[in-house]
């Protein structure tokens, strides 16, 4: 089979692409394009006064901190968990891998309150720290708990293929030439791996910046405290501020959209970086 015939096996590029657009439109494009529309009912200052409160502004803190963590020990947690799937042997490793995925399929308002029930201070994990004085749920710290469960299939799924694709004999070459365990890391395996580290972290980042229902329970939404954006856009709409909620959920879509932006732009230019070399 040629080429040309390979790529007939779909409908043409017209057609194909027609339903592309319109499915992109009807189910993100569209749905999107509204709630800028909507957020452009307000005035500028009307607009700033709403990002400016000071409870707004308690909560873009308490979601940036909380997420930002939470992706970054993702990524650590998660490179380890993908480095022993791949690299080892053992009873069990399926189920292991089985359970990376958990997260995915458990809905997240069950997990919010399966982390409650264990982390409250009459929980099984709580109360080994209630003693010490050391609160979890209800706190920032059950609220970093929470985005680190949601967050860390993304991490493992996005390093685990290309650790899997991963050719042995670079690593080999640089024990040849002297390089230790760490310097074969460093030097040979992070940089291979670096971009599937950036876009697990991304998504997890993003993923977390948009979470409620596994937060919601463990936070105690104690507003300036531990309130999340999220629920202070349900909260305004609750409260029929609906161009109130369209204002905070734009600036959370614009940074969320220019993170991954920046990620697949950082992509690709080490991609066109990687086929350069390779042609010389």
């Amino acid at each position: 089979m040629n080429q040309a015939a390979k790529k007939r096996l779909l409908p043409g590029f017209g057609l194909s692409m027609g339903f592309t657009m319109v499915y992109l439109s009807l189910i993100v494009l569209i749905p999107i394009a509204v709630l800028f529309l909507k957020a452009a009912t307000l005035s500028l200052s009307d607009f700033w006064q709403i990002l400016t409160d000071d409870r707004v502004i308690a909560s873009f803190k308490v979601t940036f901190s909380s997420s930002l963590i939470a992706a970054l020990v993702n990524t650590v947690a998660g490179t380890l968990i993908a480095w022993v799937l791949v690299r080892y042997d053992f009873c069990g490793k399926r189920v292991v891998d089985a359970f990376v995925d958990l997260p995915f399929a458990l809905p997240t308002a069950v997990a919010g309150i399966a982390l409650t029930a264990i982390y409250a201070p009459n929980g099984w994990i709580g109360q080994f720290f209630e003693p010490f004085g050391i609160k979890i749920a209800f706190t920032q710290i059950g609220i970093l708990i929470a985005l680190i469960f949601i967050g860390l299939p993304f991490v493992v799924r996005s390093v685990q293929p290309v650790l899997q694709d991963f050719d042995s004999q670079y690593e080999e070459a640089a024990a040849t030439l002297g390089a230790n365990s760490l310097q074969i890391f460093i030097k040979v395996i992070l940089p291979a791996i670096t971009p599937a580290l950036l876009t697990g972290f991304a998504l997890a980042f993003a993923r977390a910046l948009g979470e409620y229902g596994s937060v919601v329970f463990i936070s105690g939404n104690m507003p300036m405290k531990t309130e999340i954006v999220p629920l202070l856009i349900i909260t305004k709409l609750e409260q029929f501020d609906y161009a109130g909620a369209a204002a905070i959920a734009t600036v959370m879509l614009i940074i969320s959209f220019s993170l991954l932006f920046i990620i697949n732009f950082w992509q690709w230019k080490q991609a066109r970086k990687h086929q350069s070399v390779r042609g010389v």
